[in-house]
């Protein structure tokens, strides 16, 4: 479901209840353009779940490569030069 930022702001508690306990996911926009997304508990703890494995599964794939990167590498590609 899409909903107006203003609308959202206006009737806030009733999109929390949609979000919260019918399980709806309502994607705000402002403009006409998706800007947040207004989800339920649950659906937040299975996506940091999901993440969370991906991230697991990275590293472990990470630490089976041979080979060393450079620090000043690893810096810049984080931006952190």
């Amino acid at each position: 479901m899409n909903a107006n930022v203003v609308d959202v702001r206006n009737t806030f508690s009733e999109y929390l209840n949609r979000a919260s306990y019918q399980g709806q996911r309502i994607v705000i926009e402002r403009r006409g353009k998706p800007v947040a997304a207004l989800v339920s508990l649950e659906d937040l703890e299975l996506l940091n779940a999901l993440e969370d494995r991906a991230d697991v599964k990275a590293a472990k794939k990470a630490r089976k490569e041979k080979g060393e990167v450079p620090l000043e590498k690893i810096k810049a590609r984080l931006g952190m030069k």
